[in-house]
């Protein structure tokens, strides 16, 4: 097994990236007010340093340890946006979101809500089982889900500053959101997502200055969108070559802002 150094680039303040595998980092528990992130969903893809063919069995375990290394991060109104797909077939068919919102409530979080991401992406779609014929088809849904999940109080206990509009809150309460996905190849990234995934879940359920951690952080554009809403960002990415990518894409997007949002 690779031997990870450990590197923490805090260049910019209210930014805090960490080369590190989360299950190792260290980091005060009940210290975090929101978890946006999307981790690996072993369907494949190529990353450098994760193995994403891991078998099912073992991701799920994989996927019970985060979780539980979360839950210990967040403050007691802490809530958690995950990013992961309905299902999959690559290795055979598996629900997913069934296993990973079970495993989340065994290990203690507790259920608000599940929003639909329409990526309205339908092109990489090449397989339909037995076409034309009721055989054995295939149903393949082009959605993703965000599945919001609290660690006690859904309620926040304590007040704040909220920067959502009244359009931003009426249109993204609405459980079904339609926006594109990201592109691999302008981001550098295998699995990036777009901005504004975060932007609306940073928005919708935090407060202006809460601390937003992403344990996944890939490309880095989870800490983008909360510095930009002036909020705290933390990100962990285990590969090393993510985590240059993050910073580059961090202190391009982010450097402008210095000294305005954190004076």
């Amino acid at each position: 097994m690779k031997v990870i150094i450990v590197k923490i680039w805090n260049k910019i303040n209210g930014i805090t990236l960490i080369n590190d595998d989360f299950l190792n980092v260290d980091l005060p528990n009940e210290s975090i007010d929101l978890i946006v992130t999307s981790p690996p969903y072993n369907v494949g893809i190529d990353y450098n340093q994760h193995d994403d063919t891991i078998p099912y069995e073992e991701y799920l375990d994989w996927t019970k340890q985060w979780l539980k290394k979360a839950l210990t991060l967040l403050k007691k109104d802490g809530r958690l946006c995950l990013n992961i797909p309905l299902d999959k077939n690559k290795g055979g068919i598996k629900p997913v979101y069934a296993d990973i919102v079970k495993i989340a409530l065994d290990v203690g979080f507790k259920y608000q809500t599940t929003i639909i991401w329409n990526e309205q992406n339908i092109s990489r779609r090449t397989a339909w089982g037995s076409f034309m014929s009721a055989s054995a088809p295939y149903v393949i849904a082009p959605v993703e889900t965000i599945v919001v999940l609290y660690k006690e109080s859904w309620k926040k206990l304590s007040k704040g500053e909220s920067d959502i509009t009244k359009e931003e809150f009426i249109e993204w309460t609405n459980g079904l959101w339609t926006f594109p996905g990201e592109s691999k190849k302008r981001i550098g990234h295998p699995a990036p997502f777009p901005l504004e995934l975060p932007k609306r879940c940073i928005k919708l359920f935090s407060y202006v200055g809460d601390t937003v951690l992403d344990p996944f952080l890939g490309s880095g554009t989870t800490a983008i969108a909360a510095y930009k809403l002036r909020r705290k960002a933390i990100g962990v990415e285990i590969d090393e070559k993510y985590f240059e990518l993050a910073i580059k894409r961090v202190s391009r997007e982010c450097c402008t802002l210095e000294g305005l949002l954190w004076k």
